[in-house]
């Protein structure tokens, strides 16, 4: 346990080309359903030179270059992912040079079914394809040197970048040439966990350095030669458009080069930013209203409370817990969750130039090939002569998911015909989100007459996201399963378990937010499991691990959590509360540490046990889990976004506020060991961090929040 796409050319002449081509070996990954090795050919040039699942090339000069197809937000895949394909070259991760990879469908995540990153699906989707691309090319390297030494192929061995036999030796760069000729080796071998050199020890971050130097490219740093700005002044309230607008005096101050209506608003075009943005607000705007212009959170919340007397579309049904409910001693509670902000430290900005070949855009993305999309049709380009060039992100959490800050600077780019930065601004971002969906959800319990837990009915409704990005997906009445993450694989030995999903829409777009649904329901779960546990006059911890002997990975994060927080132990005048939750393959269990004085909260430590099966990186395990927690309980305590008459109420960190240092608590992260298959780390823990400290609120003050954020129901922090 550890604590914290086809040319009809041959499999050689393509070979032979992608050789001269780049001046060394380069290596694809054809898996099932994507495109062949020898259809690179067609689409090699600037931007598509890879055009199978995974490459990886290797120079004569013996660098080794990855594309990673994964956005790198402060989650580590710029150094887990090198690290799968260092591992089976033999090479040591920081000798791998990592490029962003372009939009194509080769890249495309296997679990999500677009060239996406989220869903903690990052390490899980490449654990076995790009391992394969590393052990691909050591096979041809050593086939190249065996060939050239007249030697058996098993006996050589790669080490440190070169190819070994007895005591002769060759880099990867003098055979690369001679490898890129050899056909494609069959019956590839991986490494077994047992001769890992690299994958499960702690390695130094890849993109450390160059974000302490500052070298690391965001895309706010995005500068190109001749650059202009923009600033885009959209509607105040969700849903409006622009009716008219008058621009001459913003068209006359300084700096400032165009003024022109966009899809999204209407934007200013200036020598800078500040240019841009000062012009903006002496725009003449009238804004037609939309449907929202009555919107206001009481109306969402009464809509949620109507909608949720319905029945939903069925999720899970063991047993008749209705007849179990009739019968047994019944007790029920709902929880409310609201709506949040994803409130990224770099604000939303895209950077667009128009070239020979085509429109080319720098922007801090978690789907490339969407914003491909969106950027053809701005432009009336093709997608293929969209050209996308992915920069590391400045925070995701989701919300670069959206590709809404895309079109307007194609526009302005195009209309400037000048590469063109649009930035929004803070209050741009937080008032023109996607945001987190709100949710009423109800839980009903029945006992029997002994007081064993008999029954459990789970009834969720909130609006589906998954109905808008993917409407296939939720089509003749299958249900949104991002809806219903951690409710539907309740975990604990109950007889009669029904779970229901209402989707009820609330006249706005929501988007996936860190840990999506897991978040909501997770909260409703658990604290309904701590208030039964309270009805059955047991302990919380106790009564949950009775019902879990038969999910060992459940238990053993609950034992190791209680087990490490001092469970029953806590010190004089502070409260546990526990919790515990299954997400994206990966297992967690919470022990919250309060006190409560008068009305004054502190939460003064978290205790996380971890179980994400067979771990790359575990300095990035533990990060993701310190930074999940710290995210979690922001949320928890403070977040909530307010809207009356159409307008989002909250504008910057003023009164979106997040947690501050002094505020932080001890985080401690147990880790335990396991050969299970890799889960995620990008989301999990932030998920269980409500229901742990609300349940610790109850045991300090018999007072049970069943609406967040904590600060509104009474407690200062």
């Amino acid at each position: 346990m550890m604590r914290s796409r086809h040319n009809d050319i041959s499999r050689r002449s393509f070979l032979k080309t992608a050789a001269t081509a780049t001046g060394g070996l380069v290596i694809a990954v054809y898996l099932p359903a994507c495109s062949k090795p020898e259809e690179a050919a067609k689409n090699a040039g600037p931007a598509k030179q890879i055009t199978a699942n995974a490459w990886l090339k290797i120079g004569t000069d013996g660098s080794i270059t990855m594309l990673c197809d994964r956005s790198e937000m402060g989650q580590g895949v710029y150094t887990a992912l090198p690290t799968l394909i260092a591992e089976e070259l033999g090479v040591a991760p920081s000798s791998v040079k990592v490029e962003f990879a372009p939009p194509g469908k080769e890249y495309i995540n296997a679990l999500l079914g677009g060239q996406v990153t989220g869903g903690s699906t990052s390490v899980r989707d490449a654990w076995e394809k790009l391992r394969m691309a590393g052990a691909e090319a050591r096979m041809r390297l050593i086939g190249a040197a065996a060939k050239e030494w007249g030697a058996p192929p098993q006996s050589c061995s790669v080490a440190d970048g070169y190819v070994v036999f007895t005591s002769r030796r060759k880099s990867f760069g003098e055979l690369a040439e001679a490898a890129a000729a050899l056909p494609k080796p069959e019956n590839v071998q991986l490494k077994t966990r047992n001769e890992f050199r690299y994958i499960g020890k702690p390695q130094k971050r890849l993109d450390t350095p160059a974000k302490v130097d500052g070298s690391a490219q965001f895309g706010i740093d995005t500068r190109l030669p001749g650059m202009l700005y923009a600033a885009l002044a959209q509607p105040p309230e969700l849903g409006a458009t622009v009716k008219s607008f008058k621009g001459e005096a913003a068209q006359g101050m300084p700096g400032v080069r165009h003024v022109l209506q966009t899809s999204s608003g209407v934007a200013v075009i200036a020598d800078s930013f500040w240019q841009a943005h000062q012009a903006r607000d002496a725009l003449q705007i009238e804004w037609e209203p939309g449907k929202n212009a009555k919107l206001t959170n009481a109306s969402i919340s009464a809509g949620l409370r109507s909608a949720a007397s319905g029945k939903g579309k069925e999720v899970r049904k063991d047993g008749d817990a209705e007849a179990a409910l009739k019968s047994g001693r019944r007790f029920e509670q709902t929880y409310e969750l609201p709506m949040l902000a994803h409130a990224t430290l770099e604000p939303q900005n895209c950077t667009v130039e128009f070239r020979d070949d085509g429109c080319h855009v720098y922007a801090p993305t978690q789907v490339q090939q969407l914003v491909q999309a969106v950027a053809a049709q701005a432009s009336g380009l093709p997608p293929e002569k969209v050209f996308v060039h992915t920069t590391f992100l400045g925070g995701g959490f989701g919300r670069r998911l959206e590709a809404d800050f895309v079109p307007a600077a194609v526009e302005c780019a195009k209309a400037a015909n000048k590469p063109v930065k649009l930035v929004w601004t803070r209050e741009d971002d937080m008032t023109h989100d996607k945001y987190r969906p709100p949710a009423r959800n109800t839980l009903s319990a029945a006992f029997e007459s002994g007081g064993k837990l008999d029954a459990v009915k789970i009834h969720l409704v909130a609006p589906s996201i998954t109905a808008r990005w993917f409407p296939a997906a939720v089509a003749n009445g299958a249900v949104d399963p991002f809806a219903v993450e951690a409710a539907h694989n309740f975990p604990y030995d109950v007889p009669n378990v029904y779970v229901d999903y209402l989707q009820h829409e609330i006249g706005i777009d929501v988007g996936y937010w860190r840990s999506v649904s897991h978040a909501l329901n997770c909260f409703s779960v658990e604290s309904f499991m701590d208030e039964l546990a309270y009805e059955a006059k047991l302990d919380p911890y106790e009564f949950r691990r009775a019902m879990l002997d038969k999910q060992p990975r459940w238990q053993m994060v609950l034992d190791t959590a209680a087990r490490k927080a001092g469970w029953g132990h806590a010190p004089s005048g502070h409260h546990h509360g526990i919790a515990l939750m299954s997400g994206y393959d990966t297992y967690v269990a919470q022990v919250a540490e309060v006190s409560v004085q008068g009305n004054q909260l502190k939460v003064h430590r978290i205790v996380c046990a971890i179980d994400c099966g067979q771990m790359v990186n575990p300095d990035i395990v533990h990060a993701q889990a310190e930074g999940s927690i710290v995210f979690g309980l922001t949320a928890a305590l403070f977040s909530e976004i307010n809207i009356a008459n159409g307008r989002v109420k909250e504008q910057n960190f003023d009164d979106y506020r997040l947690l501050r240092m002094n505020e932080s608590p001890q985080i401690d992260v147990y880790v335990v060991n396991s050969t299970e298959k890799p889960g995620g780390m990008g989301e999990p823990a932030t998920a269980v961090v409500a229901p742990a400290v609300c349940n610790a609120i109850y045991a300090a003050t018999r007072k049970r929040i069943r609406a967040l954020p904590i600060a509104k129901q009474g407690f200062t922090v």
